[in-house]
């Protein structure tokens, strides 16, 4: 995980199960181009996670879905998975900043600065909690002027 950041502590995974919107990223090659973005976390009986990505790619004209595995990599009060997409290979998933009293927002980081999420319950966010957002990851060193608001329509 990046240096500074640190994972939620007193996560609950029940509560973050269900449908996420991406409201806002950092460019990176698996989601280029991708709109009305959301992951879907769904428990398994091993006790790990099944993560579904959905979005929409305008320049195909289709949605495009990927499916990957996490597992907590520490405790399963805290907020640091590891996520695979591709087999054997695991990348960190760190969630940095939470809505803990209602689970309805999520500030979530990659392995390294180039990864950045603003996951919702909603298609929106109110602009107070994306400036929370903006000013904790750049404060972290990540660089939040490059980031993407999804669009949802």
């Amino acid at each position: 995980m990046p240096q500074g950041v640190k994972p939620v502590d007193d996560f609950e995974l029940n509560k973050y199960l269900g449908t996420w919107y991406e409201v806002a990223r950092l460019d990176h090659s698996f989601e280029r181009g991708l709109d009305q973005v959301t992951a879907e976390y769904v428990l398994q009986d091993d006790g790990s996670v099944n993560v579904i990505n959905r979005g929409f790619s305008l320049k195909k004209q289709q949605w495009q879905e990927a499916n990957s595995r996490a597992y907590f990599v520490e405790s399963s009060d805290l907020g640091y998975l590891k996520v695979s997409f591709f087999g054997p290979f695991y990348g960190s998933y760190v969630i940095f900043g939470l809505d803990k009293s209602n689970y309805q927002y999520a500030f979530v980081s990659g392995p390294d600065l180039d990864y950045l999420w603003l996951l919702a319950r909603t298609k929106t966010l109110s602009p107070e909690v994306i400036t929370q957002f903006t000013d904790q990851a750049q404060a972290l060193g990540f660089e939040t002027d490059k980031l993407i608001f999804v669009n949802h329509q």
